[in-house]
């Protein structure tokens, strides 16, 4: 038997030199309980949980006015992308129809994320929300307390979310001066703050003082929740609202992972149209999901714990009172506001042969939801159902 035998004075040094590792492996838990990870911070959307059911004698009575004005707007079903109506979320009609691809003849189905276009700007304005509510930012806090480069010191979070910033939108500032921007490159929203802060580029307005929607507003919304969270816009998004409400078909586009495997767009006429410089440009756009992911997304804004009462009112308010109208936004949604006191809360958005609705009638509990990859006005249409569960002037008869 071969025996091994240690020095003596080796002993110490080895114990020594355990108590040394022990000891930093203690520090290093110790560091870590007392600071928690990134994602145990963030303020995190929950699910509105179990809602009241709803009858069959209900869905039995709007059924059929659904169905009609869906066969009168989308003729022989011609409609490229997913439609469907809830109420309390739970839906009572439900259409897919077309191709995700027609170079491959796969079908649009439920499962099948298409671009929403500015519907986006109601789930980037919904994290900015949460981190408002979360004492993280103020509505009220200048933006270049936070991008230190940002050019238009009057400038507030709140005036990026309801579009009073007087910033001009980036699609033309990029567009038409190459000594601005070289249209070979991709543009990011990095480049956009980075353009804004050493290219001169004046304000369209004095900040403040009129509405003008504006896509470079919700570009910058996206580079703070980025700042404030540590986070890529994209990983942010999936942390607090994708994966807490299960929207597990829905995701952030980015253009060099994802611009070969999503669905495509296309024109009226069924000529696809390719992706150009602005496509990674992302919180104004570039989400991809699906109606029944957006209605998850939908009940979640109207639970108790989306907001607290005195930030949610701040949401639902019109801003843009300079010109005497109906029309106006909130913070990150379009309304409505009649003079008979009742109020429509909805957004639309367009991206190359994209198109989206989103409406929430809040009174009523109802969603509606309408997205298309192929071009068409009618996807807008949509908001002339809202009728059938309240008392809102539009014209349903136009659609019949």
């Amino acid at each position: 038997m071969q025996m091994i035998f240690l020095k003596k004075t080796n002993i110490p040094q080895i114990l020594f030199s355990v108590l040394v590792l022990s000891s930093c492996g203690n520090d290093k838990k110790i560091q870590t309980a007392e600071k928690p990870a990134i994602e145990d911070t963030l303020p995190k959307m929950k699910p509105l949980g179990a809602e009241t059911k709803i009858s069959q004698a209900f869905k039995n009575s709007v059924t059929g006015r659904i169905n009609h004005f869906y066969n009168k707007n989308w003729p022989n079903n011609n409609m490229n992308g997913g439609f469907l109506v809830a109420k309390n979320g739970q839906i009572i009609f439900e259409r897919y129809n077309g191709f995700a691809d027609k170079n491959d003849g796969t079908k649009i189905n439920a499962d099948t994320p298409l671009h929403i276009a500015s519907v986006s700007k109601v789930l980037t304005a919904t994290a900015v929300l949460k981190l408002a509510n979360a004492g993280k930012i103020e509505l009220d806090q200048k933006v270049n307390t936070i991008l230190k480069t940002f050019p238009y010191p009057d400038c507030t979070i709140r005036m990026l979310l309801d579009h009073r910033s007087g910033m001009r939108n980036y699609a033309y500032f990029t567009d038409r001066d190459k000594t601005i921007w070289d249209r070979h490159n991709q543009l990011t929203n990095k480049d956009i703050l980075e353009i804004m802060a050493t290219k001169d580029i004046g304000l369209e307005s004095r900040t403040g003082t009129r509405f003008a929607y504006c896509n470079t507003n919700y570009a910058m919304l996206a580079l703070i929740i980025e700042k404030i969270t540590g986070l890529s816009y994209k990983e942010a998004m999936t942390k607090m609202i994708f994966k807490p409400l299960g929207m597990t078909h829905t995701f952030v586009f980015d253009f060099e992972k994802d611009r070969k495997t999503i669905v495509p767009s296309y024109k009226g006429s069924g000529v696809e149209i390719g992706l150009d410089y602005m496509d990674a440009v992302y919180g104004d756009k570039n989400i991809f999901s699906t109606p029944r992911d957006l209605l998850k997304f939908d009940r979640a804004r109207n639970s108790p714990d989306f907001l607290k009462p005195e930030l949610l009112k701040q949401v639902y308010v019109g801003y843009s009172n300079e010109r005497k109208g109906t029309k106006n936004y909130g913070l990150g949604i379009r309304m409505i506001n009649w003079e008979t006191g009742q109020n429509f809360y909805f957004h639309n958005g367009w991206w190359h042969g994209y198109t989206s609705s989103y409406i929430t009638l809040m009174k009523e509990q109802v969603t509606i939801i309408a997205l298309s990859n192929k071009m068409t006005r009618n996807t807008y249409a949509v908001r002339k159902l809202a009728p059938i569960f309240g008392d809102y002037p539009f014209n349903f008869k136009d659609e019949e």
